[in-house]
């Protein structure tokens, strides 16, 4: 999917959208992302895709690794039936993203704006956050602010929800 990757750099390139890229082994927890950006001086986000009981709506959580979420709880949060986690078939039909490398940069595949992110408002501030450029593979380091711009530009949904 490296074309995909490209896609992000090209996106926040023309958004004048400055991050710092890093290459590494693909990784498939925090935990392991924590050892290919070990000194980096930014949160590092985990990224859950899910959907709603009928699967009709679908959502992207974006979230500071050290988190967990109650799916009954976020439900009720945002008035949506019971959540689960959406399958990999759906992940590539909405975002066309592997398994490992979901990140809301997957809205620039989401050309009828289908998937909503939602955001802990723990991002919300003035930080800077690594995630996935649509590849696990690579990371980048950017500041929170810049992924709303991105967000308005993609054109998807989004809400700040605090998932304490």
């Amino acid at each position: 999917m490296e074309g995909n990757e490209q896609k992000v750099y090209q996106v926040l390139d023309s958004l004048s959208i400055n991050y710092d890229k890093y290459s590494h082994e693909p990784v498939y927890t925090v935990e392991e992302l924590e050892e290919e950006v070990e000194g980096v001086n930014a949160s590092i986000c985990k990224n859950l895709f899910l959907r709603n009981n009928k699967g009709n709506k679908h959502y992207l959580v974006v979230l500071t690794g050290e988190k967990n979420v109650d799916l009954k709880q976020l439900a009720s949060k945002i008035e949506s039936s019971r959540l689960s986690f959406a399958s990999e078939r759906r992940l590539h039909k909405y975002l066309k993203l592997d398994k490992g490398a979901v990140s809301p940069f997957g809205a620039i595949n989401d050309e009828e704006n289908h998937v909503e992110i939602i955001i802990d408002k723990d991002i919300s501030d003035d930080k800077n956050i690594v995630l996935h450029p649509n590849v696990n593979t690579a990371s980048i380091v950017l500041n929170s602010k810049d992924l709303i711009s991105f967000l308005e530009w993609s054109g998807n949904k989004f809400s700040y929800i605090d998932l304490n």
